[in-house]
């Protein structure tokens, strides 16, 4: 494995050190070394994640006006420890209490709640994201992970905040767009991790993991890989029966890379999913297209289709000046 890189084993601490220095509106925060947070605080409902490195973007390039205060960052693939979600809802708090909105793992999960005790004078709520359909069958919802659905609820939970919102508000708006997100992955080579230097899973020449988890986790099936053609309907099909739509619905759809896959892939796919989905009737509002929420350099990507509402569809359109954002 090539990389740039310095010492494998503090790769994350200097990619904090030279996002900050990219980005003179952000900052780590006195308190953590493993938070960044906003220089100007504003006089709002905080809303802050975290997660594991390895995701980039996600989880710091949604830290900006408009979009998070803060977020706590862990080692590659990994939980920040219960003080550095504390921290990040110190940092965000402005006294109108703080929306923790996160992915669903036990890692996470642990941390959030804990901090969440620790907090004895912030008042705190959280969202989990629940996105990925692979991860647990419809019948057990609330068992799946958050992969790149995530951005939905950061963008819509972070538009609501500032516009004035109360907390309860912000929870409501964030916890109805997770209810309408659904993503699916496809993976068709591994990422290695680079303090291991070698692929910590494999994916055989010639084949594909549908369903893939964004840390490696085998996916519904293994099979032989596919064309575009063959791959964009059975992930479209997937969530559409997942959702299970009676009625003809205005969409958002997303590709997201998985980290090594280019946008020339990614476009490729997305031109046959919006095809699909105009054939079946369905209006879709919004399209995004480009690296969101990624793991490693994995080969592969994801799809998300989010179910719009008017005041969604109004949020996702709100002013948000975060990294991530990539002018959507």
């Amino acid at each position: 494995m090539q990389i740039f890189v310095n010492n494998p084993d503090f790769i994350v601490e200097d990619m904090l050190k030279g996002f900050v220095a990219a980005h003179p509106e952000v900052m780590l925060s006195p308190l953590n070394e493993r938070v960044v947070t906003l220089k100007e605080k504003k006089e709002k409902v905080g809303v802050i994640t975290g997660g594991g490195s390895g995701h980039e973007p996600a989880f710091l390039g949604y830290v900006g006006e408009g979009m998070l205060d803060a977020v706590a960052i862990g080692e590659i693939f990994a939980s920040p420890p219960a003080q550095a979600f504390l921290d990040a809802m110190i940092e965000a708090d402005n006294g109108r209490g703080v929306a923790c909105l996160f992915g669903n793992y036990a890692g996470d999960n642990m941390n959030v709640k804990m901090a969440i005790q620790m907090a004895e004078d912030i008042e705190v709520k959280y969202v989990v994201a629940t996105d990925d359909i692979a991860s647990s069958p419809k019948e057990t919802r609330e068992k799946r992970h958050g992969i790149a659905g995530g951005y939905f609820m950061w963008k819509v939970g972070g538009a609501k905040a500032a516009s004035g919102a109360t907390l309860d508000e912000v929870i409501e708006v964030a916890q109805k767009v997770v209810e309408r997100t659904r993503s699916i992955c496809v993976g068709i080579s591994p990422c290695t991790i680079p303090a291991v230097g070698t692929p910590n899973f494999l994916i055989n020449e010639g084949t594909m993991e549908f369903g893939i988890g964004h840390h490696g986790e085998k996916g519904i099936e293994s099979k032989a890989l596919g064309t575009a053609n063959e791959i964009a309907p059975e992930m479209t099909e997937a969530i559409l029966t997942d959702f299970d739509f009676d009625e003809n619905r205005n969409l958002a759809v997303m590709i997201s890379g998985l980290g090594s896959t280019m946008l020339m892939e990614q476009y490729v796919i997305c031109g046959q999913v919006l095809a699909i989905l105009k054939e079946q009737g369905h209006q879709v509002e919004k399209v995004y297209v480009g690296n969101f929420v990624t793991s490693l350099d994995m080969g592969g990507l994801s799809l998300t289709i989010v179910d719009l509402d008017e005041e969604i569809t109004q949020l996702l359109e709100a002013d948000g000046q975060a990294t991530g954002l990539k002018n959507y």
